[in-house]
Parts: structure tokens; sequence; C-alpha cells
């Protein structure tokens, strides 16, 4: 498919909450393609959202890879059902190059999405997949990471 610019924090459409999914079509495939396609690119990146790639729509994408293989997980109209515990850890984003920055986030989540079918399914992470799921449901509410950042740190 297509490999995209990731938009950056001068971008203001970052900032903006997305619209959820009504139909899964040829159009949400092509995004689905194109998201695994960038984030591939990126080499440094575990997931990324359709905002980030200039696309207003609720679609993320994350590699929840372990020592053996990649595991990428496509979720449109994902929703965090559950939140337990907290952890603190410092989070990078594609979308803000250079900075690091530490954040407070639940350390287990549920979730709840559709898959590229239409399939409902639901999906329990725990630390750093925790943490991963909830920064990128951030990105489609127009949040970055910098936000709820306790300290920041440029690693360039």
């Amino acid at each position: 498919m297509s490999v995209y610019r990731i938009l950056t924090t001068t971008d203001p459409s970052l900032r903006e909450k997305s619209r959820e999914v009504t139909n899964i079509n040829n159009g949400v495939f092509r995004l689905l393609d194109n998201l695994m396609d960038t984030l591939k690119a990126s080499e440094d990146g575990a997931g990324l959202a359709a905002p980030q790639i200039g696309v207003p729509k609720r679609i993320i994408l994350i590699n929840l890879e372990d020592e053996e293989q990649d595991n990428y997980i496509e979720m449109i109209n994902p929703e965090i059902l559950e939140r337990e515990g907290d952890q603190t850890n410092a989070e990078g984003c594609l979308s803000v190059p250079g900075i690091i920055g530490w954040v407070n986030r639940a350390k287990k989540v549920k979730v709840r999405a559709m898959d590229r079918k239409g399939q409902s399914f639901e999906l329990e992470a725990v630390d750093f997949g925790a943490r991963l799921i909830q920064h990128e449901i951030d990105h489609l509410d127009g949040i970055l990471f910098i936000d709820k950042a306790t300290r920041t740190k440029r690693v360039d």
C-alpha cells in the first residue's frame, strides 16, 4: 500500500477528536494497510493511530511483539472497559520526535474493539501493552503523551 508522513506536534489536526467508524469498507481496509506500512517503515514505533497520518477516524494499530515475533493488532473504535493499577514509565511518540516523557497510566486495561471483519473482540493487556493501548487511544481524543507527562526530556 503506502507509507504516509507521520504528523508532528505542530499539526493542529493531532488535537482533534476522531470520528467513530460506522461502516467498514474498502477505505477502512486501505487505511489499516497504510497504517501497517507506515508503522513498519518507522522502525521505532510500537503503535500508530489514524490521526497521526491525517485521518481523523477511531482506528489504531499496535504491535505487542515478543522476542519471537511481531504481533500486530488492528483496533477499530477501541474503548477501554476497565483500568486497574498504576504504572509510571517513559514514553515516546512518532508524532513528538526527540522527546520522552514520564506518564502515569493504568497497569492493566481491558479494551473492546472491532477487527477488519467488523467482529467485536475484547483484549486484556498489562504493563507495556496496557501503556501502548492507552497512548494510542489518547491520540483518537486529540491527546498527546506530553499533555500527561510529569516531566519530559530531549533525546536527540
